[in-house]
C-alpha cells in the first residue's frame, strides 16, 4: 500500500531538511546529529525499497489556487492557509501497513518542530477504504 508522508513547516524557515534552518534553536552538534538521523532514514527506506518518491515544494507565495465559482475557474495567489505551517514537501512510500508508514514518519527529525501527516494513497477506483 502506498502512503504519502506530508512534511509541514513555517515557510520563513524553509530549507531541506527543514530543521537545518532552525539555527536559533539548534546547536551545530544538534543539527549534525539530526542530519545523521535524516540520512540514516533515507538509507533505510531506500535499501528496503519503500521510498517511491520525494520532493520539496516551493514557497507558498509561488502557489496558485484554482477554484470554480459559478462554473468558471477562478485563480488566486497562494494557498491562503490560516496557519503558520504550510505543506513543505512529501515522501511517497510503499509499505506493508499504515503502522509501518507511521513508524517511518516518526523517524523524521523534523517532528521535533513541525507536524508530519501520513495519508494512504488511493488507487483510481478509490474503493479500498
Amino acid at each position: 500500500m502506498k502512503y504519502v508522508i506530508l512534511i509541514y513547516s513555517n515557510p520563513i524557515r524553509w530549507a531541506h531538511p527543514m530543521f537545518l534552518h532552525l539555527k536559533e534553536h539548534l546547536s551545530e552538534e544538534e543539527r549534525t546529529g539530526m542530519l545523521g538521523q535524516f540520512h540514516a532514514l533515507m538509507d533505510e527506506i531506500n535499501e528496503s525499497g519503500e521510498l517511491i518518491d520525494s520532493g520539496a515544494l516551493a514557497d507558498p507565495s509561488t502557489t496558485k489556487t484554482v477554484r470554480a465559482y459559478g462554473g468558471m475557474p477562478e485563480i488566486t495567489d497562494g494557498p491562503f492557509a490560516e496557519v503558520k505551517e504550510q505543506l513543505a514537501g512529501f515522501f511517497v512510500v510503499d509499505c506493508e501497513s499504515q503502522e509501518r508508514a507511521v513508524e517511518i514518519a516518526a523517524k523524521f527529525p523534523d517532528i521535533s518542530f513541525f507536524p508530519i501527516e501520513v495519508r494512504p494513497i488511493m488507487d483510481l477506483s478509490g474503493m479500498e477504504f
